[in-house]
């Protein structure tokens, strides 16, 4: 099984996390940002990946080292499961529809990180969640990750609808691409190497 378990410990966060790639959708998730908990929520069942988080962050401060560690790390987690990269699918573009808002993400697990995020319209804030932490918590996972991710919003006017789009079109999306093809042989790339 293409797992990792994690434990980060800093001045502003203290993070255990454990990450299957080859799971069902199983999670707890405690990092004492509600909204947050409810997009990582909903990435692992629409991904159907196993995930474990708690992050105990500064959280008197703000939200943004809470999110922005846990993205770290489930990045790094990521990295670690999806090991040698051989058999993998590597590509995959998913739309995901939430009500009145269509968000489309394309990802490559290249071992290369990179993040084109457009977004345009979120109000500042999801009831107390900062809307610009969407993007930090993406800068980390892929920076961490070795991914190529880019996220676009179609269209939307629900600043919720629109990031639950984005977090559910995620999780399908690293699904599909991480799926092994018992078709391809070693690393798919012309390379021969990721």
């Amino acid at each position: 099984m293409r797992k990792e378990q994690i434990t980060r410990s800093t001045a502003e966060t203290k993070i255990e996390l454990t990450f299957a790639i080859d799971g069902t959708g199983k999670k707890t998730i405690e990092t004492g940002v509600g909204f947050f908990d409810h997009m990582l929520t909903l990435f692992a069942s629409h991904g159907r990946f196993d995930l474990d988080v708690k992050c105990a962050g500064d959280l008197s401060v703000d939200q943004h080292h809470s999110v922005e560690d846990v993205g770290i790390v489930l990045g790094q987690a990521f990295a670690a499961a999806i090991g040698s990269k051989e058999g993998i699918e590597r590509y995959a573009m998913v739309s995901t529809p939430m009500d009145e808002a269509l968000s489309t993400v394309s990802l490559d697990i290249s071992g290369r990180s990179f993040l084109v995020y457009n977004v345009e319209g979120l109000k500042d804030k999801v009831g107390e969640f900062d809307t610009e932490l969407v993007e930090e918590f993406f800068l980390a996972f892929t920076r961490h990750a070795g991914v190529t991710l880019h996220i676009n919003l179609n269209y939307g006017k629900n600043s919720h609808h629109i990031i639950e789009s984005i977090f559910k079109s995620f999780g399908r999306a690293l699904r599909i691409a991480s799926s092994v093809n018992p078709d391809v042989e070693g690393v798919p790339s012309t390379k021969g190497s990721l």
